[in-house]
């Protein structure tokens, strides 16, 4: 048994050595989405977690759509794909389930900015306290994707899931992608359509005094670098930030980065793919907009960070709710066993996911709830 741990600890030491978030030794990509992709890291033999059985069917379902191995395509490729959200569907028309849009909420798209990417979509539920023109909490989400690949579409279960049970106006954000526009277009993004919601939101039929944000992977940390913006900037700060699996620490070192370097559907060799295509410089990845636990992080609203037990991300929301403690925010930070990365939208079919959703909607319900001080 003992070369065996040796070889694999070997592995895990040239996958740290060789794969980084900030690719120290490679150029980083041309801006076109039919950019290559890097080399490849060498194969890790640590396997993660065993999924729940409902996780796990989700997996399945991936599988059998094609997925290829996104550290493997352009971004181009990446983004034609199967991704996570086609694999829930899957797994819900296996189920008898429809995959039809609930459509208790309804959505209308908005430009924020000049770029067709620059826009959002606004959700809103058909309830009669909507239609009685009482206003709405308001959640400024963002959508996950490392910033290259996915879009709103790919991300509506989330979005569509607050909407109709926090009764609330949720404006879910589109930005320009990577390799095309890269860091920070997609911060700078994120910090305007902040302020056009703060202008606009009792257009929307939203309370502009009771606006939180919220997001996935790349997007939970998004949600966290516009709450700092707003502080630096003399803008409203928000209620509450709902961080869902943020990107929040450059360090390659970290525990999930071996322990899950092979997990399903985020592993860490793609998220060397993802700064690779997202970065101008190999500095771009110690930006404290992209390495929060690095930023200053006083003085933020109240935050919920959920994660996921197999997930290369998992301990980025460790350590950032760890940092966010040391400059004296209120944190919480809950890991969900049995589940994976891209969980938060797949409720209806995976039991931790649903777990999940409630912890989020219930801190969120609180905040909204909270009156301001």
């Amino acid at each position: 048994m003992k070369p065996i741990l040796v070889n694999v600890a070997a592995a895990v030491a040239a996958l740290v050595a060789t794969t980084s978030m900030t690719c120290p030794a490679l150029a980083q990509s041309a801006r076109s989405a039919d950019a290559p992709p890097p080399p490849a890291p060498p194969p890790v033999a640590t396997q993660p977690a065993r999924a729940a059985p409902d996780m796990q069917a989700v997996l399945d379902q991936l599988a059998t759509l094609g997925s290829r191995p996104v550290e493997t395509l352009t971004p181009a490729q990446a983004r034609v794909n199967p991704s996570a959200a086609d694999a829930a569907k899957a797994a819900m028309v296996a189920r008898g389930m429809s995959t039809a849009p609930d459509p208790a909420v309804t959505t209308t798209d908005m430009p924020y900015g000049s770029d067709p990417k620059q826009f959002a979509r606004i959700y809103k539920p058909a309830t009669a306290a909507a239609a009685a023109g009482r206003p709405m909490p308001v959640i400024v989400y963002y959508h996950g994707g490392g910033w290259v690949i996915a879009d709103v579409d790919t991300y509506d279960a989330a979005p569509r899931l607050l909407s109709k049970q926090l009764n609330a106006v949720v404006v879910s954000v589109e930005y320009r992608h990577a390799p095309e526009f890269k860091f920070p277009a997609q911060h700078d993004d994120a910090f305007a359509a902040y302020r056009w919601v703060l202008q606009n939101a009792a257009s929307l039929g939203g309370d502009p005094t009771k606006v939180a944000l919220a997001g996935e992977s790349a997007g939970g940390n998004l949600a966290v670098a516009t709450a700092i913006y707003a502080r630096d900037n003399g803008l409203a700060r928000p209620v509450h930030i709902l961080a869902v699996y943020p990107i929040a620490n450059s360090s390659m070192t970290l525990p999930s980065r071996t322990d899950s370097a092979n997990a399903k559907p985020l592993n860490t060799a793609m998220l060397k793919w993802f700064g690779y295509y997202y970065s101008t410089t190999p500095a771009d990845g110690a930006d404290p907009r992209i390495n929060l636990v690095k930023a200053d992080l006083h003085g933020l609203p109240p935050t919920t960070i959920v994660n996921a037990q197999i997930d290369p991300l998992r301990s980025d929301g460790e350590t950032l709710a760890a940092a966010m403690r040391t400059a004296g925010d209120r944190v919480e930070q809950r890991t969900f066993p049995g589940v994976t990365h891209e969980m938060f939208g797949m409720g209806q079919v995976v039991r931790g996911a649903h777990d999940a959703n409630v912890y989020a909607i219930a801190k969120l319900k609180a905040a909204f709830a909270t009156p301001m001080r």
